[in-house]
């Protein structure tokens, strides 16, 4: 695979990789809940995209800070405090009861003590992580879903710096295992049903307490086995999901009511990053307008300043 090329990715041969990523990044993500105080729309819990996973990013425990990552490179779970503390484990043949055993113990021997919620967020009957002995690590999915990470995060900067209001970082969700960019109208949003599984409503409340357009990639889930692009808009306006988006093989999901892309028809395009990003402007454009936003005031353009 040349380096200008973006990765095949297989929901099929990867969803039980998929599954256990997803797992480990909510022991991760929980023990950075615990410890970090907490940022509006849940931004304090999220992890980064690296040139060599996902990490949390700083961890302020007590003393010390501490950084958690997934090496798919070197296929390592490791830990680095801000004493150069180091810490490591191998993924393959990792279960999830273990990554959570050994990750607790690990920050225990270097003087962090954590305690989390076991039951994982946003799944249909999940198990505790401590009793989960299932796991499985396939290198290449790992490998491949890292380089499309990589691919999907430089377009979502690129897109990220045309705005000019209050947006959010590029950022990992690991309750629903999707990267995300968020965009906001500024104005407040009518109070959000909730109803997401093992997660207080008040946190999804709180989380959609303003108008917001969410643009987001996610390898696939058994309700949509492909891997996909997505984008919606919440209060949805009248007239949202009969919009025109572009590309034209952009749809509409029913039953995910957002704007959906095939990962694959980017990654097989001429230009996949200028798909990608005409997928999320039209998306924006369509919804916005809809919305009423303020979009000329929005528009970011550095030349403006120099």
């Amino acid at each position: 695979m040349k380096n200008n090329k973006w990765p095949e990715l297989s929901f099929e041969k990867g969803k039980e990789t998929y599954e256990t990523l997803h797992l480990w990044t909510q022991i991760i993500g929980k023990i950075k809940l615990e410890l970090n105080p907490w940022i509006n729309h849940s931004w304090h819990t999220t992890l980064g995209v690296t040139t060599h996973g996902l990490t949390s990013g700083p961890i302020f425990a007590k003393d010390k800070q501490v950084e958690i990552s997934l090496n798919f490179l070197d296929h390592q779970l490791t830990i680095i405090s801000s004493e150069n503390e180091k810490q490591s484990f191998d993924l393959k043949n990792l279960k999830v009861s273990s990554c959570y055993n050994k990750l607790i113990s690990c920050l225990n021997d270097i003087d962090i003590d954590v305690k989390i919620n076991t039951l994982p967020n946003e799944m249909e009957d999940p198990l505790h992580f401590h009793e989960n002995h299932s796991g499985t690590y396939n290198e290449e999915a790992a490998i491949n879903l890292h380089k499309a990470l990589l691919k999907v995060n430089k377009v979502f900067y690129e897109y990220r710096s045309q705005f000019s209001g209050k947006s959010s970082d590029v950022m990992f969700f690991w309750g629903s295992f999707d990267m995300v960019v968020s965009r906001f109208s500024g104005k407040e949003a009518p109070e959000h049903p909730g109803g997401f599984p093992n997660l207080p409503d008040w946190v999804t409340r709180e989380a959609y307490s303003h108008e917001v357009m969410n643009c987001g990639f996610w390898p696939g889930s058994e309700g949509a086995p492909f891997a996909a692009f997505y984008s919606y808009i919440y209060p949805a306006p009248d007239g949202f999901k009969e919009a025109v988006v572009k590309p034209e093989k952009a749809y509409f999901h029913e039953d995910l009511g957002e704007f959906i892309l095939k990962y694959e028809d980017v990654q097989k395009a001429d230009n996949p990053a200028e798909v990608l990003l005409e997928f999320l402007n039209s998306s924006y454009e369509n919804a916005a307008k809809l919305a009423n936003w303020d979009r000329e005031e929005f528009k970011f353009n550095l030349e403006e300043y120099k």
